[in-house]
């Protein structure tokens, strides 16, 4: 289960409607599943479609400080669930939690992805 605040969900959803017609990105802060902040990313391909992750480079080290990252993006027009471009693009979000934010329909999701399977992660505000 992942908790995403309702502080934490407006932030997200206000960063998705700033890039339209483009995909946001970013990284959400999780303490024991639950969501501490969001950390503002940039999509460095400008895309409505596809996203590529830019974040300050000192987000990752919080790792080492006991958190779990969640990466985040947005699609636009469709809805919140992994495309085929997310599918061949996971990387390293492999087996992690993957939010998707739907603009057009205000829905809020999370799943897990392994290669070209994902599974819907129990998504709860607190």
């Amino acid at each position: 289960m992942v908790v995403i605040p309702a502080h934490v969900r407006e932030q997200l959803a206000e960063h998705a409607r700033a890039e339209e017609p483009n995909e946001a990105c970013g990284l959400i802060v999780l303490r024991e599943g639950v969501a501490e902040r969001y950390e503002r990313g940039r999509n460095a391909l400008q895309s409505p479609y596809r996203f590529e992750l830019e974040v300050d480079p000192e987000v990752w080290f919080l790792e080492d400080d006991g958190y779990q990252l969640a990466v985040f993006h947005s699609h636009p027009e469709t809805e919140a669930k992994p495309s085929r471009t997310d599918l061949a693009n996971v990387g390293l979000w492999t087996q992690r939690p993957y939010l998707i934010y739907s603009v057009a329909r205000d829905e809020l999701r999370a799943y897990t992805i392994e290669g070209d399977h994902w599974a819907a992660l129990e998504l709860s505000e607190a």
